[in-house]
């Protein structure tokens, strides 16, 4: 690859682009919602939010210098991120805390991303997060949903043209924003009915002796905050 074809690359990747219309916008948002709130369709959906919940995990996991030993989907939505270290300590509870927050927060940045024009660069970056995860999986459906998901962020950056982009950028953002909010409220009405008592808050709570729903109040303003800050950057307001 020559200087002039890395150069344009770089331009291509690292330039901007131009917004779409409020139109296309609103519409990603409500395509975002439509695939979010019906229960059945949710059951299909949650796996990219699943994706980036346990990606979460395992990134935290690496940049606290713990070490990842691979990560599992699975076809009911669940995951498992499996790490070694010190069993507890401030890295713990961060790859702990990590799961929940992840999908609203990337949603956060790639909403700021958007307002910055940068909706290529939000394609690549994402396609790049997506192949770097799939070295850590280590089932079979894991493999399979990752591969799908990366594989349209691909194909898309890839063999369409801006307005596409656009469009499929803002959809997938709204989605981290939206999705991230719905399973905090699913594991909370888990645990309220007694279920769910390994999950990710009691965890918490076992490491930081802070009760478990004090953690789950933390997700829900991490998510519901994340949604508001970058709804108004999507929107322009």
């Amino acid at each position: 690859m020559d200087t002039t074809t890395v150069a344009a690359l770089g331009d291509r990747v690292l330039g901007t682009q131009p917004d779409p219309s409020l139109w296309v916008v609103l519409a990603t948002a409500a395509a975002a919602l439509a695939v979010t709130a019906p229960h059945r369709i949710w059951r299909l959906s949650r796996n990219a939010i699943t994706i980036a919940h346990e990606g979460g995990h395992g990134l935290t996991a690496l940049l606290t210098g713990r070490r990842l030993d691979g990560i599992r989907l699975h076809s009911d939505t669940s995951g498992l991120t499996v790490s070694r270290g010190k069993p507890h300590g401030v890295g713990m509870v961060l790859t702990a805390a990590a799961g929940y927050t992840a999908p609203p927060l990337l949603g956060l940045g790639g909403a700021w991303l958007l307002a910055d024009h940068r909706i290529t660069l939000l394609l690549w970056g994402a396609t790049l997060l997506l192949i770097a995860m799939l070295v850590m999986i280590r089932n079979a459906y894991g493999v399979l949903t990752v591969v799908v998901t990366g594989g349209a962020f691909l194909l898309v950056s890839w063999l369409t043209g801006p307005q596409v982009q656009a469009a499929f950028a803002y959809g997938v953002v709204w989605f981290l924003l939206l999705g991230g909010v719905r399973p905090v409220f699913e594991l909370q009405g888990k645990r309220r009915r007694g279920g769910a008592p390994d999950s990710d808050a009691d965890q918490l709570s076992r490491l930081t002796h802070v009760p478990a729903p004090l953690w789950l109040l933390l997700f829900h303003a991490v998510s519901l905050c994340a949604l508001a800050g970058g709804g108004r950057w999507l929107l322009d307001l």
